[in-house]
Order: structure tokens, then sequence, then C-alpha cells
């Protein structure tokens, strides 16, 4: 299997337009067209990982956090890009997903949410659009024999999907009236005299990448000469993708409890806590690896607890003084723990490929008692 079969398997589950527009994702490292046989699942790309990734003979690397952050001027064996350069020169691929996971619905945040126990959890901030796109909704009017010829058309071109539903239209019945002029040529009727004929509504939901060709194959579909059919672009308030998750949780819980399930299913050892240690916690938030920004929204919606990998002084300092406990597992602690389910869900699409979760990728801290 090629490089860019295994990224199209990939944006199956973790859609790229999810990420940040600051964000680096995609195919940083390699040709499209390498085969695959070996893929390594790491947070980060350090030289200990590298050396594992040459003994497991990896042909490609999946990484969380990108190898590359910024244009690089110079590629030199040794120095900051010295990682790179190896990656290169061993042909070793790099796709990485970064954000686009943290804003998938079932990716690291919601993983951190579930941990805690928060229900019906909403995003933070930093909204992205819908990795579906804008959606359209096409109003067509037909005549009650012709309809069912039309709606399988529209549907074939790619309309009336949603969710894990397919063919989805509605109809209503009425009459349509017109007055054919010189120079038309009816379908039905004769030009000056004033038809009047049993239509149906027909309406379904396009995306906007389908929306020229549903048109196209609506109009060849449609019997009339000049149909009359409408397009409507919609508006979706109900589902919004961003970082972060808060919400109530399924029932009040002691902060005790839910330390130690966090420690149970991220493997931390350490943790760096912020506020009231001892509490009822209620509402509460998550945001993996670094989302210290938006601790004001969070203290604004009078959550009990956030849990996070890091934030800054001058944030941890806010959150005392709101009365806000904080949690920071570490950055990449808050992050690993998704991991093995990516290998699971990536095992099941690419059965061909030997999928292995990196060993040598670890915290870089080393929490010691002084």
């Amino acid at each position: 299997m090629k490089v860019k079969n295994i990224a199209e398997q990939i944006e199956k589950i973790v859609p790229l337009k999810l990420a940040q527009d600051w964000d680096n994702v995609g195919l940083l490292l390699g040709s499209p067209n390498k085969d695959v046989k070996r893929l390594l699942l790491t947070i980060d790309i350090t030289a200990d990982v590298l050396v594992e990734a040459k003994r497991f003979k990896t042909d490609l690397i999946v990484s969380y956090h990108p190898v590359i952050w910024d244009g690089l001027k110079k590629i030199n064996p040794e120095g900051p890009t010295g990682v790179v350069y190896e990656l290169i020169r061993s042909g070793i691929s790099v796709f990485t997903i970064h954000t686009a996971l943290d804003a998938l619905v079932g990716g690291v945040n919601d993983g951190l949410a579930e941990m805690v126990g928060i229900t019906d959890a909403k995003p933070i901030g930093d909204y992205v659009k819908s990795p579906a796109g804008d959606s359209y909704k096409l109003v067509v009017y037909v005549p009650v024999a012709s309809a069912a010829q039309v709606a399988d058309a529209v549907f074939a071109a790619g309309a009336g999907h949603i969710g894990n539903y397919s063919h989805c239209g509605f109809t209503a019945q009425g009459q349509g009236s017109f007055l054919p002029l010189d120079g038309a040529r009816p379908a039905i009727g004769k030009r000056g005299v004033l038809e009047k004929v049993p239509e149906l509504r027909f309406e379904t939901i396009v995306p906007a990448d389908k929306l020229s060709g549903v048109i196209l194959a609506m109009l060849k579909a449609h019997p009339y000469e000049v149909p009359a059919y409408d397009i409507f672009k919609l508006a979706d308030e109900t589902t919004k993708f961003g970082l972060g998750r808060i919400g109530k949780l399924a029932k009040p819980t002691q902060l005790k409890a839910i330390i130690a399930k966090i420690k149970k299913q991220t493997g931390a050892k350490a943790i760096g806590v912020i506020g009231p240690e001892k509490r009822l916690v209620k509402t509460a938030a998550v945001c993996a690896g670094s989302c210290g920004k938006i601790i004001n929204l969070i203290i604004a919606q009078k959550a009990d607890l956030y849990v996070t990998g890091e934030i800054k002084h001058h944030q941890a300092l806010a959150a005392q003084e709101a009365g806000l406990t904080v949690i920071c597992l570490s950055h990449t602690v808050s992050e690993r723990f998704i991991l093995k389910k990516l290998a699971g869900q990536l095992q099941k699409m690419l059965p061909a490929v030997t999928i292995r979760i990196s060993r040598n990728d670890y915290d870089p801290f080393n929490w010691k008692k002084i």
C-alpha cells in the first residue's frame, strides 16, 4: 500500500480540515507514491524514536506533533534539523495529524472528557469549520411522473447524505402553472395556452463540493426545458468543532476519584495541581497539550476543574484567584493515551500494514522528589 492510500484512510478517521490554521499537518516528508509495509505511531519524532524507526524498518511515521513547524532555510545532519535530515536520508515518510485529532469528535479531548466523567462535552474555543464543508438544500419542482428519475439522478450525483444515511429527501404534492411563450419548446402543453400540472416539490441536501454536479444531473434528468428550482445555503449551529471540552459530570465526583482515573488511563506519574485540592466537581473542562489561553472562557463558565497538559504562570495565577482547580499532566502525557485507540482504528483499515506504537516516545520531563 502506498503512502497516499494510507493518507486517504487516515483522513477518513481524522479529517485534516479540523486542524488549526497555524498548524502543520498532512504529509510533511516523503513521496505519496512510496510503498508502506511498516508504520510507526508516535507523539514526537525524536532522535530516540528515529533509532527505533530504523530498527523497525519503518516506511511511514504517523506523528501527533509536526517534525517541521516552520519553514526551514537549511537542513543539516547536525543541530535542530538533524532528525529531519536523517528521516529524508533513510527514506522514512512522515504524516502528522496534531490539532485535527484534538478537534475530532472522539479524539484526544473527548478522551480526556470521558476520563473526567463529562457528559455531552462541548468544544470551548478556537472553532473550525465542519470537515464536511458548507451544505446546501436543493428544491426542485417536477411533474409527478418524472419525480423518481430526477431524484435518482441527484442522489447518484452525490446529494442526499446525512450522517450514515443516503438518499435522504422530501416530497410534497402541489400544482405548477406556466404559460409557454413564443420561442418556448414545452415538454408539456402548447405555446400560448396556460398549463396547470400536478407536480412534486422535491428537496434534498447537497454538500458544497457536489453542488455543481448535482445541479447538472438534475437539469439533465428533468423533462422541462426550464425547470424551476431553488438553492439555499444551510447554517449549521448544532455541531461545533474546536479545541477543549467542557460540560457537567454525569454525577458530582470527588477530585481524588477523578485523579485516580486519569492516572490509570494516561499513565501519569506526577501531576501539578493549582487551586483547591479537596472539592466536589460538578462542572469540568479539559484541553490536551497546551491550552492555557482558553482558561478565561473556562473561568467565565464557572467550571470547578480544568484538566490540561500545561499552562503558563500568569494563567495559573488567574485560575488560583478564580478558585478554579487545575490539573496539569505534562504536555505529552495528556495526549499519548490516544495512540492506542488510533492504532486500533488504523489496523482495521490497513490489515496489510504492520502498525506499532513507539516505545522510545516518552515525556521529556523526568519528575523527581527533591
